[in-house]
């Protein structure tokens, strides 16, 4: 433990959303500014920290147990994040905690370290690197534009966590963005509660990037981000990749689709429709016109051909009928979107949609989820296929002396598919390479390097 004149040790378990990552970021970015050391054990630390996530109730579950954990294995724990904003649900659980606090709170995370574990000195800036301490592998990273949500979807308590929607300016994201870049990262994932928003909350004012205005607004920001540039190879620059994640399809949403066929950003948009039929759309105060969305995406698709489209679903929501629910794959079996999740609507504790009559028994969400996937695994096995023999460009993610682990355009980390490069041993984490796809199935696809134009 902590001894006289060495640094103070800080354990930390980050869990939830990329948006809880990046709030885990930023506390260790100060952790480290203030000569906190990060230890990697509960043993080897003075005090921990654990970021939980409240969405659901099996994220409550993680979370308390990983409190309980930490506390059984350390005792001394401050707690933060989302589920922390649900009223005293964490010291009712686990009184022996030191402090609770809510999501995107780093000020009072470091309060309260502060309070029970003391720093040893003076903060140097030196001592933390530009782009902040990251959780992500150092080829990729998640760029947080905005926080909060202005939105009330009668299934989601974030509002009530983590408020209305704030926008950071815009010259930081910028900043933090050529930070990211001059230390390596490849890739960019724009995140937020609703990303499209970005700006709205300050009249999409304009900011300064470099001296040159800039417009607070999505459009803009993505567009001055696609201008920046990566080092591939020695002096050889290329254009980062910009992935779009929690886009709320806003008419504007229509602007970067000619950004993504002119290579300005990744031909990649995360849109949650969350369902296809008019009554249950409403009901959830989503977006209501499953027909507009299909005129959509087949504009989409005409400007962009390339773009993959990945969406997420709530079956079983209360009141939906067995016909609603066929709307809902007739909607996926014509809208042929790329990638597809979803789960089954389950009770989170302050959300209106509990008040709902009807609600669905579990046995029949649980088919109607089954069915709903193994209609989508048809589509994305066809999608798939359809690649065998196309060069494409792939991000290495892992190599071992098996071959590699990418990435395409199409796959973001951790809930898309991957490219196996068989022959790929010699490659680098980061590299960004041409591959010709030799294989597919339901999810990822195989390829083999060419090596004329890799790296």
């Amino acid at each position: 433990m902590n001894k006289q004149n060495t640094a103070p040790r800080i354990g930390f378990v980050s869990l939830g959303c990329p948006k809880a990552t990046v709030d885990s970021e930023h506390i260790l970015t100060r952790l480290r500014a203030e000569g906190y050391i990060i230890s990697p054990s509960y043993a080897d630390s003075d005090l921990v920290v654990v970021n939980t996530c409240g969405f659901i109730d099996s994220a409550v579950e993680e979370s308390l147990d990983a409190i309980g954990e930490a506390l059984a294995e350390n005792g001394k724990v401050v707690v933060t994040g989302c589920l922390g904003a649900k009223g005293d649900i964490v010291k009712k659980t686990h009184p022996k905690v030191l402090a609770v606090t809510g999501p995107h709170a780093t000020d009072e995370v470091m309060a309260a370290v502060h309070a029970h574990l003391p720093r040893l000195h003076d903060p140097y800036s030196d001592l933390v690197p530009p782009q902040g301490i990251r959780l992500t592998p150092k080829h990729f990273a998640y760029v947080k534009i905005s926080e909060g949500c202005n939105h009330r979807c009668t299934f989601c308590i974030i509002p009530s966590m983590r408020g209305d929607l704030v926008s950071r300016p815009v010259g930081d994201v910028m900043q933090e963005a050529q930070n990211l870049l001059n230390a390596g990262v490849k890739e960019l994932l724009v995140i937020s509660q609703d990303t499209s928003a970005y700006g709205v909350d300050m009249k999409y004012r304009t900011g300064f990037w470099n001296g040159r205005p800039l417009k607070t607004r999505m459009t803009e920001l993505v567009q001055a981000m696609g201008d920046l540039s990566v080092t591939v190879s020695g002096a050889k620059k290329q254009s980062p990749w910009i992935r779009l994640h929690y886009v709320y399809p806003y008419p504007h949403v229509d602007e970067v689709i000619p950004l993504m066929a002119a290579g300005k950003i990744l031909p990649y948009l995360d849109i949650p429709f969350q369902h296809a039929n008019t009554r249950i759309l409403k009901l959830m105060k989503r977006p209501a016109s499953s027909e507009n969305v299909l005129a959509r995406i087949k504009q989409w698709r005409s400007i962009c051909p390339d773009i993959t489209l990945r969406s997420t679903f709530i079956v079983g929501f209360p009141g939906e009928t067995e016909a609603e629910f066929q709307e809902l794959l007739d909607f996926l079996e014509e809208a042929q979107l790329d990638r597809v999740g979803a789960f089954m609507y389950s009770p989170v504790e302050g959300a209106v949609a509990n008040a709902l009559p009807d609600h669905i028994p579990p046995d029949v969400q649980q088919q109607r989820l089954e069915r709903l996937m193994q209609l989508q695994e048809k589509i994305s096995e066809a999608k798939l296929q359809r690649k065998i023999g196309k060069i494409i460009t792939v991000l290495v993610d892992e190599v071992d002396d098996e071959g590699a682990i990418a990435r395409s355009a199409a796959d973001a980390p951790e809930i898309d598919g991957v490219v196996y490069v068989i022959d790929g041993e010699s490659l680098k984490v980061g590299d960004l390479v041409e591959v010709r796809v030799t294989d597919s199935d339901v999810h990822d696809l195989w390829a083999e390097t060419i090596y004329s134009n890799s790296r």
